[in-house]
């Protein structure tokens, strides 16, 4: 990375209770809950900020907003926020889920 770059991952929650264009675009409120996991990452040209780039799984927004069924496609929902949270759950669950399927 260096010194003139900053990455910070967090779980970003809301109440999607407003219209969001950023993250939904054209999707009227919902008024259900989000939680994601996101990462930022912000590059620096001396004190200014230069770029900044921002991640997260769409599919899971769109699951947990009543947009997309995740039955019969690898896509989580808020399950991506938990283990973001406690490291100790299982990485490979979706994984184990989708082959079962098959």
């Amino acid at each position: 990375m260096g010194s003139d770059r900053l990455i910070d991952e967090f779980i970003f929650s809301c109440t999607h209770d407003v219209v969001m264009d950023w993250m939904l675009p054209g999707v009227a409120p919902t008024g259900r809950k989000i939680e994601i996991p996101m990462v930022v990452a912000v590059q620096f040209e001396g004190d200014k900020i230069a770029c900044e780039r921002i991640y997260w799984d769409q599919a899971s927004v769109l699951v947990q907003i009543g947009l997309l069924d995740s039955k019969g496609l690898p896509v989580a929902g808020v399950e991506t926020a938990r283990k973001f949270e406690d490291p100790q759950l299982p990485s490979n669950a979706l994984i184990r889920g989708a082959a079962a399927r098959h």
